[in-house]
């Protein structure tokens, strides 16, 4: 159950990191590496399909070996973050509970990218 639930995951995220390259409202790298994510813990196949892609690999290569995320990329991650979930509580969300929930989730969010290394140019 919990494989089959990571690849869910896993598989919507890769969807959404897939749509953040042509739309760049959304973020690409932070889906594609919860994507990783899921899929290292259950299929080593698509992970290393990942990987091995020439149009998905350079959004995530330098951070699975450790060499961080350019700077330009945490800022426009975490403002487009910030951006699509403030309206999502501006606009969409109405209830007081879910938006305080949207509101954790984009601090968390931010603090996670932010704290991760920067990679040096």
């Amino acid at each position: 159950m919990k494989k089959i639930l990571l690849t869910l995951i896993g598989t919507l995220s890769l969807i959404l990191g897939i749509i953040g390259i042509i739309l760049p409202i959304l973020p690409t790298t932070p889906f594609l590496l919860l994507s990783l994510y899921c899929y290292v813990r259950s299929s080593e196949k698509i992970y290393y399909f990942i990987l091995n892609n020439k149009y998905l690999a350079p959004y995530v290569k330098d951070y699975i070996s450790g060499k961080g995320i350019p700077l330009k990329a945490k800022k426009k991650a975490i403002f487009l973050i910030w951006l699509t979930i403030g309206f999502s509580i501006v606009f969409v969300v109405s209830n007081l509970f879910a938006r305080i929930i949207l509101l954790i989730i984009a601090v968390l969010v931010s603090i996670y990218i932010w704290t991760r290394s920067t990679r040096e140019n």
